[in-house]
């Protein structure tokens, strides 16, 4: 596995974004939660664009796998919060950092604010 993507990192590839090209590299094989997965969606739904959309199915046919927020992943997030509450780590933030540990791989994000946080991961910046 490469790598645990939240959905900075995934909107970072789809808008073009600075970093893109780090996603690019660990696409096949990465791995978001379903959290993270309904933030992208709802990101995209803000600029119209529909979750049956060409663009959403490109990134699962490159690779990307969508995992489901566990109970266990449920725990870690709730015990990240206090650790995380002064850098305002949300929920997403968490349930990300909480499947990378789970599935013991790195998380790749655009929010510096997670450096700061002992998660238990190897966070990796995009950019």
């Amino acid at each position: 596995m490469n790598a645990v993507l939240d959905a900075s990192a995934l909107l970072a590839l789809l808008y073009r974004e600075p970093g893109a090209d780090a996603v690019e590299e660990v696409l096949d094989g990465a791995v978001v939660s379903a959290v993270n997965w309904s933030e992208v969606l709802q990101k995209l739904a803000q600029r119209g664009v529909r979750p049956a959309s060409a663009t959403v199915a490109a990134l699962l046919e490159l690779g990307l796998r969508i995992e489901p927020f566990t109970l266990v992943d449920a725990r870690r997030a709730a015990e990240l919060w206090e650790g995380g509450r002064e850098t305002g780590l949300s929920l997403g933030d968490r349930a990300c950092l909480a499947l990378a540990h789970r599935l013991a791989a790195d998380a790749l994000t655009a929010d510096r604010a997670w450096k700061t946080v002992d998660a238990g991961v190897t966070v990796r910046l995009l950019r």
